[in-house]
């Protein structure tokens, strides 16, 4: 035992990769269906092996600490600015009613009962479940004019703080929107999801192929014996469904195979090969003929593509528009759509649902079909290992310098700190990404690594520094920020519920959604859609849960700007 204390303690790396693996091992328990998650579990490993009296330089977590946020910034760049756009102005609006009576709160709360400022910060952390805040409150406090002891005390509170709330806050959160939220609007949840559904869905069910990514394509071959199809274009053929979209991808003729093009004409006996939705083709097939079971006509070349989208004319269309109008169904035929992701979030895609910049689309279909969609929609995200780390590292370098100036607002001299500016240069250069798709690619591999394992180090690295005076912060306020923590969670997500179906008038799931995401809650999300039975929250989520991560994130050194004014 004395070999393995010594070995961490003087090897500080031992103790960091500990505090991963144990962290991560915490995370995944699950009571019920509650888990504290890797952030927390990795706190908390921290704070154990940090017993041990491990010294870890602060320049470790500040460079994973940057590396995460410039990486969340990133991420959602493209919603940020989205968000700035007229027609997304009532969530944006929400999003800044909600984060600042985040910080009113927790501001007031702390002055109330006499926290410092470090137990302030932390406060706002945990019960907001911004982990970003441990890093920008306690950049802000290192400047602050005061005893490196004194530093180190504020520094310490922090976690403390963070590790209570953030359990309260999680808890309360993701039981109060799905089951409580609803009650203060007076509706029903699952009964809101029905009637907004049949409007996305113009009063049906969404529609197969484009409208319905979650089912899955097939494509099969058929003996053309119905005479109504004698003799017709491909073109009139495929136009000939209303309801859903088919597409005739080869023909056999006699012993010839060809690839038809829209002016192709269908002859009596012809095999034709269809694409459409699977359970279109078993309600459908005998409106053509016999299926044939030809394995020579069905070899043929299928697409699986990523899709950013770039073209201008795109931005704003709806799905119908996309799938249905020239020249947009011509551009497409033959190509579906497997999922729609924004904001590293997977879309309900409806009829109505609107194409943003930046959006990732998944499509499917023949190569020459997806091939030619790519050339209208923007830029094929080919499958590639390589992270383009001079994007990465110029991005955080100038957010660094950025970040570092000082404004003075209402006499409080108030900075973004380093780590604050690589946020807000993630978000320029993620929304940079999606305009000019060829550069600034970052893997979800590495993303994942920079995002999740970024913010684990940095948080681990928190918990072992905290860990000596954990306990005793913990016994000197533990119990009253438990009570705080829970107040401090809810009342934001009141005020916001109300100002949104009230002021805002906007639709009760979509409200959820953006309140889910204005206080970057997934797990909350989750929980709605869960209630709900249907993903339409998220169409509300993406817009508040950029702006939130960044106003949120800013909120750490105003309140200690805040706090500190008095003393």
């Amino acid at each position: 035992m004395d070999y393995f204390i010594k070995a961490l303690q003087q090897n500080p790396e031992l103790a960091i990769f500990l505090a991963l693996a144990v962290g991560f091992s915490i995370g995944k328990i699950k009571i019920g269906g509650f888990s504290l998650g890797t952030v927390v579990g990795t706190l908390f490993a921290g704070v154990l092996i940090g017993q041990l009296d491990i010294k870890v330089p602060s320049l470790v977590k500040t460079v994973f600490f940057d590396l995460f946020l410039f990486t969340t910034g990133y991420k959602v760049g493209p919603q940020f600015f989205r968000g700035l756009k007229k027609d997304a102005l009532s969530q944006m609006a929400l999003t800044l009613v909600l984060c600042t009576t985040c910080l009113a709160t927790a501001f007031v709360a702390a002055k109330l009962l006499g926290y410092d400022i470090g137990t302030a910060a932390g406060l706002l952390a945990g019960a907001f479940t911004e982990s970003t805040v441990i890093g920008t409150a306690g950049d802000a406090i290192n400047r602050l004019a005061i005893s490196a002891e004194e530093k180190a005390r504020l520094l310490n509170n922090i976690p403390v703080a963070y590790a209570v709330t953030y359990l309260v806050g999680t808890t309360a959160v993701v039981w109060f929107l799905p089951n409580i939220g609803p009650k203060l609007m007076g509706i029903n949840l699952k009964d809101e999801a029905k009637k907004m559904q049949a409007q996305v869905s113009g009063g049906t069910e969404a529609q197969p192929g484009i409208m319905s990514p979650s089912r899955s394509f097939d494509v099969r071959a058929y003996r053309v014996t119905n005479e109504k199809i004698f003799n017709r274009t491909v073109k009139e053929l495929e136009a000939m469904p209303q309801e859903f979209r088919v597409f005739i991808q080869r023909i056999r003729r006699g012993d010839t195979i060809i690839d038809p093009e829209p002016n192709t004409v269908v002859h009596q006996g012809d095999v034709i090969v269809v694409m459409a939705k699977a359970e279109i083709l078993v309600e459908r097939s005998s409106v053509i003929g016999p299926e044939v079971d030809d394995k020579e006509l069905l070899d043929f070349p299928i697409e699986f593509l990523d899709v950013v989208v770039t073209n201008k004319a795109l931005v704003g269309k709806s799905m119908t528009e996309v799938a249905g109008s020239e020249p947009w169904r011509t551009e497409f035929r033959g190509v579906f759509l497997r999922k729609l992701t924004r904001a590293g979030q997977e879309m309900p895609v409806s009829p109505t649902m609107q194409v943003d910049r930046g959006d990732l689309l998944s499509l499917v279909g023949a190569k020459r079909d997806v091939d030619r969609a790519v050339g209208v929609i923007g830029y094929a995200d080919w499958p590639s290992n390589a992270t383009d780390m001079v994007f990465v590292g110029t991005g955080i370098v100038l957010g660094g310098l950025v970040g570092l100036l000082t404004v003075n607002i209402a006499g409080l001299p108030i900075t973004l700190t380093a780590s604050g500016g690589a946020l807000i240069m993630g978000l320029v250069f993620g929304w940079l990404r999606s305009v000019f798709p060829a550069f600034g690619r970052i893997p979800e591999a590495a993303m994942w690594v920079f995002d999740m394992v970024g913010l684990s180090v940095f948080i681990g690295v928190v918990g072992l520094t905290a860990g000596p005076s954990f306990f005793t912060g913990l016994q000197k306020s533990g119990i009253s920020l438990v009570f705080v923590g829970f107040v401090a969670a809810l009342l934001p997500h009141i005020v916001a519920i109300l100002f949104g179906r009230y002021v805002l008038k906007m639709n009760p799931l979509t409200l959820l959604g953006a309140c889910s995401g204005a206080g970057t809650m997934t797990a909350a999300l989750r929980a709605i859609q869960d209630e709900a039975q249907s993903k339409l929250p998220a169409l509300g989520y993406t817009v508040p849960y950029a702006v939130g991560n960044i106003v949120l994130t800013a909120w750490g050194p105003v309140i200690v700007a805040l706090m500190s004014a008095g003393n």
